[in-house]
Parts: structure tokens; sequence; C-alpha cells
């Protein structure tokens, strides 16, 4: 497949696909403690140890379970993610848009980018629609299977690593920095970025949407059309020059997330296509 055919649509997941926190559904239930008990905890920790607010609340998770004498596993994370529901359309979306790029010649892939857990985003209903999910994981020891420490930590500027593993199709090894650091010769091999839509949903996304948008991609942020402060962020965020469009989180046929998405696939097949006459 010609790299120019191939668009890459990145997504943050909490309040982009999913409403809440994704370790609000069971995770943190499970606790026994309510949400805000859980990330004050994390929050504070954080404070006191001038701490990476993502390790913090990776931390506190591996230290609560050990308080409170419980269990978690990979697989009990997995089934966490069966519990998550989406915002209206998200689960038909991939496939519409999907045939809706194809219909243009292109070919459309979908990436998670998410400071939440990947275990938990694997067990989801749509984790099959993705090519890759680069979210936070933990390690985990071989006898026991409970967590022991963080394997991966991402935290909102270090979301932007992915943007590039991604333009350079350098999707694993994440442990190699040098492979993703090295000089590309044939720019041709690389992604453009005017074939990439960034999808987040406030300021936590903002180095990536900026990025995608510097440029020359598009960026889009999405609000939970039931939230009025979320709105209004989406709409200062637009409004600073932060993201191309705004939209509520609905990704229904026809509502204006559609809308968007299948305009901007027009234009990149468009855009394309001129390309090729000069040639």
């Amino acid at each position: 497949m010609d790299v120019k055919k191939k668009v890459a649509i990145m997504y943050d997941f909490d309040e982009t696909l999913a409403p809440g926190n994704m370790q609000e559904y069971a995770f943190i239930p499970n606790l026994k403690i309510s949400k805000e008990e859980f990330w004050k905890a994390a929050s504070d920790f954080a404070k006191e140890h001038n701490m990476d607010s993502i390790l913090s609340y990776m931390y506190m998770s591996i230290k609560l379970v050990k308080e409170k004498k419980l269990k978690i596993s990979r697989e009990e994370f997995f089934n966490q993610g069966k519990m998550i529901t989406f915002f209206e359309g998200v689960e038909s979306w991939f496939k519409r848009i999907n045939e809706f790029g194809n219909s243009l010649g292109l070919e459309v892939e979908h990436y998670i980018i998410s400071c939440g857990l990947k275990e938990i985003v694997e067990g989801t209903l749509i984790a099959k629609e993705f090519k890759r999910i680069f979210a936070c994981n933990f390690a985990y020891d071989s006898e026991t299977k409970q967590p022991i420490w963080a394997s991966q930590a991402i935290n909102f500027t270090s979301k932007t690593q992915y943007i590039y593993r991604i333009r350079k199709n350098q999707l694993d090894k994440l442990y190699d920095a040098y492979e993703l650091n090295e000089y590309v010769e044939d720019r041709s091999s690389l992604l453009p970025y005017t074939n990439m839509i960034y999808v987040g949903d406030g300021e936590t996304d903002v180095p990536c949407m900026k990025t995608v948008k510097i440029y020359g991609g598009h960026s889009i942020c999405v609000y939970n059309p039931h939230s009025e402060k979320k709105e209004k962020i989406a709409k200062k965020l637009f409004k600073d020059g932060r993201v191309n469009f705004i939209a509520p989180a609905c990704y229904s046929e026809n509502s204006k997330m559609d809308n968007i998405v299948k305009d901007l696939l027009k234009e990149i097949a468009l855009k394309n296509k001129i390309e090729e006459y000069s040639k």
C-alpha cells in the first residue's frame, strides 16, 4: 500500500470514545472507595514526591490493591474493559469510516494513544478495531500474576512519541528509543502528517493536537454533549488555535463528527490525487 493512501486516525480514550475514566467503571469501585478519593490520593502522592501524575496513579493502584488484600491480574483488567460503555455511534463508527475511506482509495488505520490502562482497553468491545493500542500498562509477576510495576507510563506530553512511531511505522519495540529516533533518509516512506487525524477531548490532549495541527494534519476536540464544562473547554481550545475542529462526542452517521471526518478523508484523497498529476 502506497503510504500516501494510508490515513491514521489517533484517539485518546477517556472522555473521547467513552464517558469518564476507564478505571471508574470497575477498578476503583472494587477498591471500595470513591473515584474522588482515589484521584485525590494519587494527586497528593504526586505532589509529595514531585512525581509524574501518571506514575503516581499507577503506583497508587498497586498500593491500594495490596493494602486491601485484593488481587488484580491482567485478565481481571481485561474483563473490566468489557464493562465500558461508549458514546453514541462509537461501536459502528470504525466499519463505517473504513468503508468510506476505502471508497476513496484510502486505507484507514485506527490507533489509541491513552494515559489509561492498555489492559482495560484491550478488553473493550472495540479493541479489535485498532492497529495498535498505546497506553499505560503494568509488568506482572510470573508466579502470582499480580502487577509489580509500570512497564509503560504515557503522560500528556510523551503521547506525542506515538505520533512519531505511527508516522515512521515503528509500532513495536517500545524499549528501543534509538530505533525510533534514527534518521529516515527516504522521507517518502513516512506517513504524511496531512494524512493524520487526532481526536481528543481536552487540555491533556493539547500536545498531540498541536503537533498534528502544526505539521498540516487535522485535530478534532470532542466533548461530552451533556457537559457544559466540556463544551466550554472545547470552544476555548478552538479559540486558542489548538485544534482545527470541535464536535459533540457523537459518532453516529450524519453527526457533526461523522461529517467532519468524512470530509477530511475526501480532502486527503483529493490532495493525493492532485499530487499525482505533478509527477
